[in-house]
C-alpha cells in the first residue's frame, strides 16, 4: 500500500527514469513515485532503434523497459505524453500536463535524456530528413530504409559516428544506397582517433557504402516537398531520396536551467552537473542518464555519457542515493555496437589528446582483436571487436591504473588478469 507522507517525482520516462522507478520500489520505497513522460510509449531502451528494431531482427515490444501493466502493479503513477514546463525549488514541486498539474516532492529525479541535433542548412523541413532518436523515429525510418532497398533509393548520411554507421550498415542490409558525409577524417574520430576509425571506415567500404570525410552538408535540395540532392562545401551534389541528420545528441537542460541548477561546462559535454552521488546543486534534486554529468575520479575529469549502460545503471544509483543511502556513481563507461559481422565492446574513456599509445591484441585484419587506448603505460580504455567475454577483466584494467607492459598486453597467450599486480 502506498504510503502518501513520501512523494518522489521522476521526469523523463526512458530506461534511467523506468530503472529508477523499479529500484526505489525494490528497495522498500512505500511512497507515491510519479513518472512523467514525453513520450505516449512506455519507456523502452533506445540501442534496438538503430540496431535490431531497425533491421526487422526484434519485435516492436521487445524494446519496453516493463509490460505495461508492471507500472500499475508496482504504484508507479505514470503519466505519459506530458510535458513538465516548470519547477518551483522553494515550494518543491514540478507542473506538467496541458492543464497544468502540479505536484509537490520530497526529492526529484530529471532523467530528461538527449535530443538530436538539427542541421543548420536550407532544406532540413523536406519530408525525406529524418533523425533517430525515439521510437516512433525508428519505425519511421524502418520503412524509408525497406523501400530505399527495394527501389535502389539513396540515403546520405550526415555524421559517422555510432548512429550514422549502424543506420548505414542497416541501410545496407536492406539494398539501399549509402553516402556517409562527415566532417572529421575517419568515422568515431572523436572516440576512437584515426587508429581505428579507419578500421570501422574499411568495413563499411567492403559493404558498399561510400564516404565523404573532411567535408560538411550546406544544402538539401528537394522539389515539391521531396528530397533530390544533398550539397557538401566542397561543391559537390549527391544523389538522395533521404538525408538523415546523425551529428550528435545535446543534453535536454532547459527545465534544469530554467529552475536555476548549476550546469556543467560545455567542455565536459555540457549537461545537468551532479555529485558522485548523482545530486544536483539543490539536495532535494538528482539526476541520470544521458542529462548528468558527473565527476569520475579513475579519469580525474567531469563525464556526460550517452549510452544505455549510464542509463541501466544511473537510474538505480540515483533511486539508491534518493532513499539516503551511501552511492557513489563512478561506473566505467561502456557501450556496444553491431555492424554487419562485427560486434564490439568499448570500455573506458580516451578521446583523442589523451593518449600516447595504441596496442592490438589479436588480428585486426581479421577483425578479431582487443584495442587499448594506454597514456603512459595505463590503460584508459579497451575495444573488444569479435572477441567475447572479456569486458570484466579489461575494465579491471583500466580501474587498477597500473602500469602494464605493452608487449605482454598485445600477447594474446597472457591473460588479462596477469596484467593487475
Amino acid at each position: 500500500m502506498v504510503d502518501a507522507d513520501q512523494t518522489f517525482v521522476i521526469v523523463g520516462g526512458g530506461l534511467a527514469g523506468a530503472k529508477a522507478a523499479e529500484t526505489l520500489r525494490a528497495e522498500g520505497f512505500s511512497g507515491r513515485v510519479i513518472l512523467i513522460c514525453d513520450e505516449r510509449d512506455h519507456p523502452y531502451e533506445r540501442p534496438p532503434l538503430s540496431k535490431g528494431y531497425l533491421l526487422g531482427k526484434e519485435e516492436r515490444d521487445s524494446v519496453f523497459v516493463h509490460e505495461p501493466a508492471w507500472y500499475a502493479q508496482n504504484d508507479i503513477e505514470l503519466h505519459l505524453g506530458q510535458t513538465v514546463d516548470a519547477i518551483d525549488r522553494t515550494a518543491k514541486t514540478v507542473r506538467f500536463g496541458e492543464d497544468g498539474t502540479v505536484v509537490r516532492y520530497d526529492k526529484l529525479l530529471l532523467a530528461t535524456g538527449a535530443e538530436p541535433r538539427r542541421l543548420d542548412i536550407p532544406g532540413t523541413d523536406l519530408a525525406g530528413v529524418h533523425h533517430l532518436r525515439r521510437l516512433a523515429h525508428a519505425e519511421r525510418l524502418k520503412g524509408v530504409l525497406a523501400s530505399l532497398g527495394r527501389d535502389n533509393g539513396h540515403i546520405v548520411i550526415a555524421g559517422a559516428g555510432w548512429i550514422g554507421l549502424e543506420v548505414a550498415a542497416a541501410a545496407r542490409e536492406y539494398g539501399a544506397e549509402v553516402t556517409v558525409v562527415e566532417p572529421e577524417p575517419t568515422p568515431l574520430h572523436g572516440v576512437l582517433g584515426p587508429e581505428l576509425g579507419a578500421l570501422f571506415a574499411e568495413l563499411h567500404r567492403e559493404h558498399g557504402v561510400r564516404f565523404r570525410f573532411g567535408v560538411r552538408l550546406t544544402e538539401i535540395v528537394g522539389q515539391d516537398g521531396v528530397v533530390l540532392a544533398a550539397r557538401t562545401d566542397d561543391g559537390e551534389e549527391h544523389p538522395a531520396h533521404d538525408v538523415l541528420a546523425a551529428i550528435g545528441a545535446a543534453p535536454r537542460v532547459a527545465l534544469a536551467e530554467a529552475a536555476g541548477l548549476e550546469m556543467a561546462d560545455r567542455a565536459y559535454g555540457g549537461g545537468v552537473a551532479v555529485d558522485e552521488h548523482l545530486r544536483t546543486s539543490d539536495p532535494d534534486i538528482y539526476a541520470a542518464g544521458d542529462v548528468a554529468a558527473f565527476p569520475h575520479a579513475l579519469f580525474d575529469t567531469r563525464l556526460r555519457v550517452e549510452h544505455w549502460a549510464n542509463a541501466l545503471n544511473g537510474g538505480p544509483a540515483a533511486a539508491k542515493a534518493m532513499l539516503g543511502q551511501q552511492v557513489t556513481y563512478d561506473r566505467v563507461p561502456y557501450f556496444f555496437s553491431d555492424q554487419y559481422d562485427l560486434g564490439m565492446e568499448y570500455s573506458g574513456w580516451a578521446p583523442p589528446g589523451s593518449y600516447d599509445q595504441v596496442v592490438i591484441r589479436g588480428d585486426a585484419g581479421k577483425r578479431e582483436f582487443i584495442a587499448f587506448w594506454l597514456r603512459e603505460g595505463r590503460v584508459l580504455a579497451g575495444m573488444n571487436v569479435n572477441v567475447w567475454d572479456v569486458t570484466e577483466p579489461i575494465q579491471n584494467l583500466i580501474r587498477s591504473q597500473a602500469q602494464v607492459d605493452s608487449e605482454a598486453l598485445a600477447d594474446p597467450h597472457v591473460p588479462l588478469a596477469d596484467l593487475i599486480p
